[in-house]
């Protein structure tokens, strides 16, 4: 009990060195924090949402979008399938969550059917009057469609926020088509609801320039579109039209890279193929040089230049009448990639700095109180050894504030609550230990011993109490939300620095007290 090793006593040292120095940052301000060198920790504690202020955002996934879009998909290959077949039909296009198409030769109707449910394994084919057939998908289809649409709108959605370089954002799922998203400090949520509002899906068209008058005239021929510019006005006042073929050249899904950079002082954005894009792209500009060549972003065509010569190295340049900010943003959407179906904002909240400030301010007052009212009842109670214990509280308060700045945890209001109950857990393996050493020095122990019994009979106590309720955290943290989250980690991070200092730290310092004064009687 008395003499400790001498790695023992250094790696004690060391931590609680280490935490007040990573603490000590907190105590500075942002800018004082990064001027630090180098080899000092210059993290500071990452505060919530309800602490920092910021924005608060409910988004809705369509997903019925993608549904659509896979029937979209399934009737431009029941269309090849039919033709093939040489089986006349009319009528084919999607209603709703539903395709339809007629087949004109009754006998063949059979044969359709058969022929378009070989098409996808995940949709239904009923038959209707008059050669009619009614496609959906199947439940399981749906269930797994719009599952695999969230999750990958949670994914897109963390890339973005995180290409903005928010610290700490909370990004979940709400149900079955909601996403949570909580963001300290954002000091510019528009910028955020616009990111997060555009499907930047980005593909390349060719234009269809020999029929643009009559698409002009509101007939569009089939096989082409009629799609507005972002910017480019006509002699009207409205935006430009541009005539394009459906069929599209090169999908966005292939992009790799972009970034914003300048062309003649003008901002524009760079991007970059993968393999498989950058072969379709060397061949459509290689077989269709002087043709103009249409790049469309979320059904709005983003600019259309001819092209002169074959680009064959995998990579071109979006122009366009970008600010620095827009060929910033594009550059983030396309490198973050395109939202499975689009967002739309159902709740919006604006946490204000000043209302963090307070709940801080409050925060610091519980846990002043709370450690005062601590302290005095383990010396009252405890005398000298309380005192003890109260050291190595002050120290188990560093080490949290450490712990929280290292990991880069943030902390929250319900965070705090974790941490002021912590304080009045940390001193509850001392009372263990020093009761036990009570009933030893009655039974007639030396004081060695009865220390020395004192803490190996309490351990197992103290192990127990604590790992139960570190388990308890674990399955908060697991299992809950945002708030309860913040309260599971402080508490978590609490207990481990309970046991450090309750087990070795205050040990320890009973152990130095003991072996330098070697009293007869203990003050308990």
């Amino acid at each position: 009990m008395i003499h400790f090793a001498k790695w023992k006593i250094f790696t004690i040292l060391a931590v609680c060195l280490l935490g007040l120095l990573s603490a000590a940052p907190n105590l500075l301000t942002a800018e004082q924090a990064r001027a630090l060198p180098g080899w000092i920790p210059n993290q500071q504690i990452s505060l919530g949402l309800d602490l920092q202020g910021g924005s608060h955002l409910l988004l809705e996934v369509e997903v019925d979008v993608v549904v659509r879009e896979r029937l979209e998909a399934l009737v431009d290959s029941m269309r090849s399938a039919l033709r093939k077949a040489n089986i006349r039909y009319s009528g084919l296009g999607v209603q709703g969550l539903a395709a339809n198409v007629t087949i004109k030769d009754l006998d063949q109707v059979e044969q359709a059917r058969q022929l378009i449910r070989n098409l996808d394994s995940g949709i239904t084919a009923e038959t209707g009057d008059g050669g009619r057939i009614i496609l959906r998908m199947t439940e399981q289809a749906v269930r797994d469609r719009r599952t695999a649409a969230l999750e990958q709108s949670i994914e897109i959605v963390r890339r973005r926020i995180d290409e903005t370089g928010v610290r700490e954002p909370t990004i979940q799922r709400q149900g079955d088509n909601r996403i949570l998203v909580q963001l300290p400090g954002v000091d510019d949520p528009e910028r955020v609801k616009r990111l997060l509002g555009k499907t930047a899906k980005m593909t390349f068209h060719l234009v269809d320039e020999r029929q643009a008058p009559t698409a002009l005239g509101g007939r569009v021929p089939p096989g082409s579109m009629l799609l507005p510019s972002v910017d480019e006005v006509g002699n009207d006042g409205r935006p430009r039209m541009y005539l394009i073929q459906k069929r599209v050249m090169v999908s966005g899904d292939t992009l790799i890279d972009s970034q914003p950079t300048f062309q003649d002082n003008q901002p524009v954005v760079n991007f970059r193929f993968d393999s498989i894009g950058g072969k379709r792209f060397g061949k459509v500009t290689s077989e269709n040089v002087n043709k103009l060549f249409a790049i469309v972003l979320d059904g709005k065509v983003i600019s259309a230049p001819v092209i002169r010569e074959p680009i064959l190295g995998g990579s071109g340049v979006i122009s366009g009448r970008f600010t620095v900010q827009g060929a910033q943003d594009l550059a983030l959407l396309l490198r973050a990639g395109a939202l499975p179906a689009p967002l739309s904002i159902l709740e919006e909240r604006s946490v204000g700095p000043g209302l963090g400030a307070d709940s801080i301010a409050a925060g610091k007052i519980a846990s002043i109180i709370g450690m005062i009212l601590v302290v005095v009842f383990m010396v009252i109670v405890y005398g000298r050894f309380g005192l003890m214990a109260d050291v190595a509280l002050v120290a188990n308060i560093i080490l949290i504030i450490a712990a929280l700045s290292l990991l880069q945890a943030t902390l929250t209001l319900p965070g705090i609550a974790g941490v002021v109950l912590t304080i009045g857990m940390a001193v509850d393996a001392n009372v263990l230990v020093f009761e036990r050493i009570r009933e030893e020095t009655r039974a007639g122990r030396t004081p060695i011993s009865a220390i020395d019994a004192g803490y190996s009979r309490a351990i197992k106590t103290i192990i127990d109490a604590n790992v139960t309720t570190l388990i308890a955290a674990v399955l908060l943290y697991q299992f809950g939300s945002g708030p309860v989250r913040g309260f599971a980690v402080t508490l978590a991070i609490g207990i481990l620095t309970s046991l450090f200092t309750a087990i070795l730290l205050t040990r320890l310092i009973v152990a130095t007290w003991l072996r330098r004064t070697r009293p007869d009687t203990l003050p308990l």
